[in-house]
């Protein structure tokens, strides 16, 4: 019997089976989120493409789009230090760039061109997606260097103002009536043509898995980044950014990286944000509001632990539809009021603070558990 080749298989699989277990939670959460369109339109009398369960697909569609916005938020915030206030012209680049694309450009290329496979057939409209994303990468990525660029010499406050001011600099391009023609300036981009295959009107249920394996993948991707030798010098600078200078690291080059990552992350998020609404518009996708959000779902879930963020998302967009069914137009109001409460009392944010007094909120509940048991 050869165990030559057996004995780093079954380590292998140990690692796995050990990853496995440390990550149960998670693995649970997505089992959930994989079966839920299906369960949950069995228990409401209908089926997993109509209905109450469409209804909630759709919300939680969105959730994992701005779960995606608010890991990239984080990898700035939580494991740079640096507390920005543009994300949002990351986001409408993105979404821009795909509606763009899409409504402008696209249809002449289809007119012209088909694209076909044998035994496959026309794949037209996966080349024109794929160069739409591809275009929301190059936007996220130039944006995300010319941030880091007009930011790279100041710190603190004055960092966060530059931020401000180039976001908003994007927001009123977006809005200019000079490009009327092409951007709908106040009115946005409207009535763009959208594959059928990934048209979330025509194949909702296909979207939603799509859009839930996008989260995934960017989740394990920044994952990998900030475990990575980059990701421990992006922690150092935060932690001491001068002696990251005296090891001889130049901190400019990885908040130049960091800029760069986070700007694509949150660029892919909104060009799926585009293809979900089935337009951009300047109020949804690059005013401040929607960086002040991101910022919100990162300290809501906590900082620098990527599922913090998500966490953070979910909640701000499941909990926020209760609360405007409740409270109507004053939910803002309740919202802000239970936030301040879990900043409170949860100081680190909910995933934060849990892994922080994870040990000592267990050795809690065990003497607590240990006196009941002795009273009896």
């Amino acid at each position: 019997m050869n165990t030559t080749h057996s004995a780093p298989s079954r380590n292998r699989i140990n690692r796995i089976l050990e990853a496995a277990g440390k990550h149960k939670g998670l693995l649970a959460t997505l089992l959930v989120l994989i079966i839920f369109p299906f369960v949950f339109g069995l228990l409401t009398g209908g089926s997993a493409t109509s209905g109450p369960a469409r209804f909630w697909q759709g919300q939680l569609i969105a959730f994992f789009i701005m779960a995606i916005l608010a890991m990239s938020y984080d990898l700035l915030m939580g494991y740079l230090g640096l507390i920005t206030f543009g994300q949002a012209a990351f986001f409408g680049g993105g979404a821009y760039a795909m509606g763009l694309f899409l409504k402008h450009v696209a249809p002449g290329i289809k007119s012209a061109y088909l694209i076909t496979i044998p035994g496959v057939g026309d794949i037209t409209d996966i080349i024109l997606l794929l160069i739409g994303f591809l275009l929301a990468v190059l936007a996220g990525g130039l944006l995300g260097s010319l941030f880091s660029a007009v930011s790279a010499r100041v710190k603190g406050i004055y960092f966060a103002m530059i931020t401000l001011a180039a976001a908003e600099a994007i927001y009123i391009l977006s809005k200019a009536s000079d490009f009327l023609q092409w951007t709908g300036a106040d009115e946005g981009l409207q009535a763009f043509h959208v594959p059928d295959f990934i048209n979330p009107t025509q194949n909702r249920l296909l979207f939603y898995f799509l859009m839930l394996a996008f989260l995934v993948l960017m989740y394990l991707l920044l994952q990998l980044l900030v475990n990575s030798p980059t990701g421990r010098i992006f922690q150092a600078i935060r932690e001491n950014q001068n002696r990251v200078e005296a090891i001889g690291y130049n901190p400019a080059i990885f908040r130049s990286i960091a800029f760069i990552i986070s700007g694509v992350t949150a660029a892919l998020a909104g060009a799926c944000y585009a293809l979900w609404n089935l337009s951009v518009s300047p109020t949804t996708t690059t005013s401040a509001a929607l960086t002040i959000n991101a910022l919100i779902m990162t300290i809501l879930g906590g900082v620098g632990t990527l599922i913090g963020p998500i966490l953070g998302a979910g909640m701000m967009q499941i909990i926020g539809y209760f609360f405007a069914e409740w409270f109507g137009p004053r939910w803002p109001l309740v919202f802000g009021v239970v936030f301040v409460c879990l900043v409170l009392f949860l100081p680190y944010g909910i995933v934060g603070t849990y892994r922080l007094k994870k040990l000592e909120w267990i050795n809690g509940w065990k003497r607590l558990i240990s006196l009941i048991w002795k009273s009896k």
